[in-house]
C-alpha cells in the first residue's frame, strides 16, 4: 500500500514564496491586475479579428493564435497563484499538478511557435510581395497551425508520462508557486535522469531552433530591406516589423534571463527567482495585445471605430 501511494500521490503543496509571506496579499494585487490585463487585451484583440473582415489576413490569423495561448498560459499558473497568496490554499492535486505543468509547457512551446510563424509572414510579405497571397494561402496557414499545436502536443506530453512514471515517497512540497516538470520531478527518490535530458532536449527542439529560424528569417528580411532604393520604401517595410520584434523581445528576453538566472544565480535569493518566473508568465501575455495596439494602424483604427460606436447614443 505505500509503494502505491508513492505512485499514485494524492496531492502536492506549493510552497509559495518562501520568506516572503506577510506580504502575499499585496503581492497578489499587481498580479490580479496583470492578469485581468491580459484577460481583456487579449479577448479584445481575438473579438476584433473575429468579427472584422479587413483583419482577414495571414498576419492577423496568426496574432490571433498568439492571443489564444497568451490567454491559456497565465490562466495555468496565475489562478492557483491568487489562491496560494489570498487564500492560502497551497494544496494541488497530483492530477491538477500534472495538467498545470502539461499546459504551462505547452503554451510557451505554442508561443515560440507562432512567433516563429509571424517571422515567416513577414519574410515573405517583405521579400516576395507579389507572391504573398499565392504562398499564404488559408489552406496552408491552417496546415501550418495545425503543424504547430500538434508539434507542441507531441513534444510536451511526454513530460506528464515521464512525472507519472516516478515514486513520490518522501516529501511533496514543490518549492514553487506553480508545477513545472523538474522541479516536480526533483522531489522523486528515483533516478531521474530521463527527466532531466527530456527537459533539456525539449528547448534545444522548440524554443532555441525557433529563434535561430527567426534570426535567419531576420537577416533575409534586413538584406532585402536595404536592397531597396527608396528610403520611405525601407522606412515602410521595417515599420511592418515593428510589432513583431517588440512582442520577440518581450517573449525571449525574460525567457533566457531567467534560465540563466537559475543556471548561473546561485546567490540570487529563492523568493526573487521565484517572483520573477510568475512575472514572465504574466507580462509578456499582457504586454502582447498592447505592443499590437499600439503599433498596428489596422487594429488601432478598428479598436477606436469600435470605442467610438459604443459612446454613440
Amino acid at each position: 500500500m505505500y509503494n502505491l501511494s508513492c505512485y499514485s500521490p494524492g496531492s502536492f503543496t506549493l510552497a509559495g514564496i518562501p520568506g516572503l509571506e506577510r506580504f502575499h496579499v499585496w503581492i497578489g494585487i499587481p498580479f490580479c491586475a496583470i492578469y485581468i490585463l491580459a484577460v481583456v487585451g487579449n479577448g479584445t484583440l481575438l473579438s476584433l479579428i473575429a468579427v472584422e473582415d479587413s483583419l482577414r489576413e495571414p498576419m492577423f490569423f496568426f496574432l490571433s493564435m498568439l492571443a489564444t495561448t497568451d490567454l491559456l498560459l497565465p490562466t495555468a499558473t496565475v489562478p492557483k497563484l491568487l489562491s496560494n497568496l489570498w487564500l492560502g490554499s497551497q494544496e494541488i492535486t497530483f492530477t491538477g499538478c500534472l495538467t498545470q505543468m502539461f499546459f504551462l509547457h505547452f503554451s510557451f512551446v505554442v508561443d515560440s511557435a507562432t512567433l516563429l510563424a509571424m517571422a515567416l509572414d513577414r519574410y515573405v510579405a517583405i521579400c516576395f510581395p507579389l507572391r504573398y497571397a499565392s504562398i499564404l494561402t488559408p489552406q496552408g496557414m491552417v496546415k501550418l497551425a495545425v503543424s504547430i499545436v500538434g508539434r507542441s502536443f507531441s513534444v510536451i506530453l511526454p513530460d506528464v508520462f515521464l512525472l507519472k512514471r516516478l515514486p513520490f515517497c518522501g516529501t511533496r512540497t514543490i518549492p514553487h508557486t506553480y508545477c513545472e516538470h523538474i522541479g516536480v520531478a526533483q522531489l522523486s527518490s528515483a533516478d531521474i535522469s530521463v527527466n532531466i535530458w527530456y527537459g533539456f532536449s525539449v528547448p534545444l527542439m522548440t524554443v532555441i531552433s525557433d529563434v535561430l529560424f527567426i534570426a535567419v528569417s531576420y537577416i533575409f528580411i534586413l538584406r532585402a530591406v536595404f536592397q531597396l532604393s527608396s528610403q520611405g520604401a525601407r522606412h515602410k517595410a521595417l515599420g511592418t516589423c515593428g510589432s513583431h520584434v517588440c512582442v520577440l523581445l518581450v517573449f525571449y528576453t525574460p525567457a533566457f534571463f531567467s534560465i540563466l538566472a537559475h543556471r548561473f544565480g546561485h546567490r540570487v535569493p529563492r523568493n526573487v527567482l521565484i517572483l520573477f518566473a510568475n512575472l514572465y508568465v504574466a507580462i509578456p501575455p499582457a504586454l502582447n495585445p498592447v505592443v499590437y495596439g499600439v503599433k498596428t494602424k489596422q487594429i488601432q483604427d478598428r479598436f477606436l471605430l469600435l470605442f467610438s460606436l459604443k459612446k454613440t447614443p
